[in-house]
């Protein structure tokens, strides 16, 4: 740091407009009335991509911790990047947290139309530029920020002469060519309309390593910063680092969590918020979801993974609770331990504690997030999930929502069969899965199946259309499930078909098959499936008219093929 340069006179001829000091911005944003110990924490997303689905993993711990201590959990918007900030990207970001069920205590939580809550806004980093302003005078003022002038080719030119001599790369000492410019030579480009970033004027030589606590990961020694890097861009928006340093400070936030991709640059923060003279907040760096590529792990990626997105859960029909109670088990090993002693339980009565999150990348499971979906789905009522799924296939999947407005009644009726056998099934993983495991209760779905034809056993088709005869006759005054098996049981051996496989391998040349066999042409007739819910519930479901019908055209099918 120069011990000739007047630091006073350098930030007001930087910031002449900025009459507040950090105090005064501090004033307007005072100590939170919290309980001991209640954690304010924040999401802070950029509105330049889709949402990850670690965003909403990281999202749902930092809304737990906040709400399990009396705390607060907050949206930020980081969109100083205005080149790249997509339309709608801040309402997409708040439609996934409300859609996944961790809206914000504070910052955007609606977006018809977009709007903002909470006492320590603005939340969108666009809309704080003059208090950034305030901070970087208060930097230039202390001697710890100072105006860069340089130009990308400059920037650029510097990265190859680091090349040629081997040299570590970055603007930093001897390297940063602006770092030690007088008042004159500052005035003088000024003049002259030279735009400036402010750079952070970090020592060099650094001063060895600092050990920094992690509430995951304990502690962690790693090289201090000696990198000058940019605070301020010459657009007057800061950089992620600086925003950090001014937003976390005035909004009160007391733990920052956030993606383990950060750690690198933690050196860097702690000496911004010493410069600032402001109180360090505790650090959690979370590790991220990943999935295997080759041999090794990697973190999903945006541009490989469809599941890194969000909205592929959304199109897949995954219900939001199946995603939360997924990404808990990622967050805590001791989640499902809880969750199978607390059935009925809130997922944020789980006691979550950092110190028992995992240090190491978490693999993407899809067998467990559908074996965890299938729960959810089945402790549905049949009222709950007709109606999810029709909300899904309105906005998904039309024709199947104008087929299940048809008939409410009807579509109840077929999703209260997993209720009616003593062992419930779980056929349903998301919605997009319901047109393999329930379509064929639809008849314009099943006539869609059978357009190419039956997918029947290697039954003769004359017996197959005897089959189908004598089941018209007993779908039409259906008994109850005893005397009915009793019945198809008759007729199969009328039809020369063995009771069991025990009966067949004793006598082959007497019998054309066993009972499953028919059970099977039946179960073909009515679904065009080999593997559905049990028989006997199909048809009370289908009822007689639809049973009939299908029994019949079968029926029509298998004369035809002899």
């Amino acid at each position: 740091m120069s011990d000739t340069m007047d630091f006073a006179a350098l930030a007001e001829l930087l910031f002449p407009d900025v009459k507040e000091t950090p105090e005064d911005v501090l004033r307007r944003y005072p100590p939170r009335d919290l309980p001991e110990g209640a954690i304010v924490t924040r999401f802070a997303p950029s509105p330049t991509g889709f949402t990850h689905i670690g965003s909403i993993y990281a999202s749902q711990v930092a809304r737990m911790l906040a709400l399990q201590s009396g705390g607060v959990f907050i949206l930020r918007i980081e969109d100083t990047d205005q080149e790249r900030k997509l339309e709608r990207g801040i309402e997409e970001i708040v439609e996934s947290l409300l859609e996944f069920g961790v809206p914000p205590d504070e910052g955007p939580y609606t977006v018809d139309p977009l709007a903002e809550r909470g006492a320590y806004g603005p939340y969108e980093q666009s809309r704080r530029r003059d208090i950034y302003h305030v901070f970087a005078r208060e930097l230039v003022r202390r001697g710890f920020g100072y105006p860069s002038f340089q130009a990308p080719e400059e920037i650029d030119a510097i990265r190859q002469e680091q090349q040629r001599q081997k040299a570590k790369p970055g603007y930093y000492g001897p390297w940063a060519k602006d770092r030690n410019l007088s008042y004159d030579e500052v005035k003088a480009r000024l003049d002259a309309g030279r735009l400036f970033a402010i750079r952070y004027r970090a020592e060099y030589p650094a001063a060895g390593t600092v050990k920094l606590q992690d509430a995951i990961r304990g502690t962690i020694e790693m090289p201090a910063n000696e990198q000058d890097h940019i605070l301020l861009k010459s657009d007057g928006l800061p950089t992620y680092h600086f925003a950090h340093a001014v937003d976390d400070p005035t909004m009160r936030v007391n733990l920052v969590l956030r993606a383990d991709e950060w750690l690198a640059t933690w050196p860097l923060h702690v000496q911004l918020f010493a410069a600032l003279g402001q109180p360090l907040p505790a650090y959690a760096h979370i590790a991220p979801i990943g999935k295997m590529d080759g041999s090794s792990k990697r973190k999903l990626s945006k541009r490989k993974d469809p599941e890194a997105a969000v909205s592929y859960y959304h199109v897949k029909g995954y219900p939001d609770r199946a995603i939360r109670e997924y990404l808990m088990h990622i967050a805590s090993s001791f989640y499902e331990d809880w969750r199978t002693a607390n059935p009925d339980k809130p997922i944020e009565d789980f006691p979550l504690r950092l110190d028992q999150m995992s240090v190491s990348i978490a693999l993407f499971d899809q067998e467990k997030l559908d074996s965890i979906s299938r729960d959810v789905i089945a402790g549905y009522s049949p009222e709950e999930t007709y109606g999810a799924l029709l909300a899904w296939a309105q906005r998904y999947d039309t024709p199947l929502a104008a087929i299940l407005a048809q008939d409410p009644e009807y579509g109840r009726r077929v999703f209260n069969i997993a209720n009616l056998s003593p062992a419930k099934r779980k056929d349903l993983a998301c919605w997009s899965d319901f047109h393999r495991a329930h379509g064929f209760f639809f008849d314009e779905l099943f006539a869609g199946s059978v357009a190419e034809g039956y997918l029947m056993p290697a039954a003769a088709p004359a017996d197959v259309a005897a089959i189908m005869e004598r089941c018209i006759e007993v779908a039409r005054a259906l008994p109850e499930r005893e005397p009915w098996l009793q019945a198809m049981r008759a007729m199969a051996g009328e039809l020369g078909f063995a009771p069991n496989a025990k009966a067949l391998k004793q006598a082959p040349d007497r019998f054309k098959g066993v009972f499953g066999d028919v059970m099977m042409v039946v179960r073909v007739a009515l679904a065009n499936q080999h593997q559905t819910p049990d028989l006997y519930d199909m048809l009370v479901t289908m009822g007689t008219e639809r049973a009939v019908r299908r029994f019949t055209q079968a029926r029509e099918w298998a004369a035809a093929q002899a």
